[in-house]
């Protein structure tokens, strides 16, 4: 079994609002069918989401009333996001369901508190593919606060122990800058988690209230600790997930398991 994560960057313009790039995902849920593989997918909120939660200050807690309003448009675009990639699914033959964080888990200071794991493997053990999202949710301290799709690739990583997580970028992978405004920019294709932390890498110049890539790194890196390893892989390069899922070799960045 697979954890793939569609980063938000990758599926949306995270810089416009609501721009959903309706190729790229549906050349993504091609190559998910043509794998062929037990697969829980999560995706993040990119522009649905991102902006709003910035605008609202959702990730910070309950503060004032205006953010009651907020939080429940916010959820409604990630919402419609997660529509639109269900149906790219759906018009590639992927037997996707969705399963929304705000009513399956619960936060507590931006921690998991509670999650309901059952309901990924029933639908796993019945052949479907479990699609679930960065969201809004409850939070115990808080009032409530962000689920980012990170947090739940980490989660989901611990519970269900898969084979491989594999995250799907706009880049192709990790570099020792941001490739984007740093023309001397090192690519790596294979890193563990003790020089992942080390590294200097970009972070995401957008709004984005889950701190792009350094919040994936500090993912990956805990993910390591569970023996597993990462692949971080061009979501606009055909055929680079497929190949992914089927083991063959592409480029990309592995994070190593950690075999300590």
């Amino acid at each position: 079994m697979f954890i793939i994560k569609l980063g938000g960057s990758v599926i949306t313009d995270k810089s416009k609002q609501e721009f959903f790039r309706q190729n790229i995902m549906d050349n993504l849920s091609k190559e998910i069918k043509k794998a062929d593989k037990d697969i829980i997918l999560v995706h993040g909120a990119g522009s649905f989401g991102h902006i709003l939660a910035k605008k609202y200050e959702l990730n910070e807690g309950f503060k004032y009333d205006k953010q009651i309003e907020g939080f429940s448009v916010t959820h409604a675009m990630v919402q419609k996001l997660n529509v639109l990639v269900l149906s790219s699914l759906h018009n590639h033959r992927v037997p996707a369901v969705s399963i929304a964080p705000h009513s399956i888990l619960r936060l507590d200071d931006h921690i998991l508190d509670v999650i309901n794991y059952k309901i990924f493997k029933e639908y796993l053990d019945k052949s479907f593919t479990p699609v679930t999202f960065g969201d809004v949710v409850l939070d115990k301290k808080l009032g409530f606060s962000i689920c980012s799709g990170d947090l739940l690739v980490k989660v989901l990583a611990e519970y269900f122990k898969p084979e491989k997580i594999i995250f799907v970028l706009d880049e192709d992978g990790l570099y020792t800058s941001n490739p984007k405004i740093d023309k001397n920019a090192e690519f790596i294709d294979s890193t563990t988690a003790d020089k992942l932390k080390k590294l200097i890498t970009s972070l995401d110049k957008h709004a984005d209230v889950t701190q792009g890539m350094k919040g994936k790194i500090d993912t990956i890196s805990e993910i390591a600790k569970l023996n597993i390893d990462t692949i971080l892989l061009n979501g606009n390069k055909h055929e680079r997930l497929y190949k992914a899922l089927i083991g063959e070799n592409i480029k990309g960045t592995i994070v190593h398991r950690d075999k300590r």
